[in-house]
């Protein structure tokens, strides 16, 4: 999937893989977050064969026109206060997507899938 914007310089077309692998990006680098997780065994198997797909690993992206919906599968540190780090990754992530794209992202779903002791 793609997701498609026009500005005064032109049309510019931008893969949900590359939104994806900013987001994995910004979501690692996020105090209290260890790890993102595949979703299913589907998206396991398809990191085993496609080594790239690594750096997307448990991001979801949906675009649609003009707008994005993230949704995070992440293991959180254990200690950390689960609801500031969730508002934080959420804060972080959408700050970065919306300047690395130039699109607006209508909402980050935090999945806490567990946590790493």
């Amino acid at each position: 999937m793609v997701s498609k914007t026009t500005n005064a310089y032109g049309d510019i077309t931008i893969t949900d893989r590359a939104i994806a692998m900013v987001t994995y990006a910004c979501a690692t680098d996020c105090y209290g977050v260890v790890n993102l997780v595949n979703r299913d065994i589907f998206e396991s198997f398809r990191e085993l064969l496609n080594k790239s797909y690594k750096y997307a690993r448990g991001v979801k992206i949906r675009a649609n026109q003009n707008r994005i919906v993230i949704d995070l599968y992440v293991i959180f540190k254990y200690g950390v206060s689960i609801n500031a780090v969730a508002k934080s990754l959420k804060d972080t992530v959408k700050y970065n997507v919306e300047d690395f794209t130039g699109m607006i992202v209508d909402s980050v779903n935090v999945h806490v899938v567990g946590i790493h002791v």
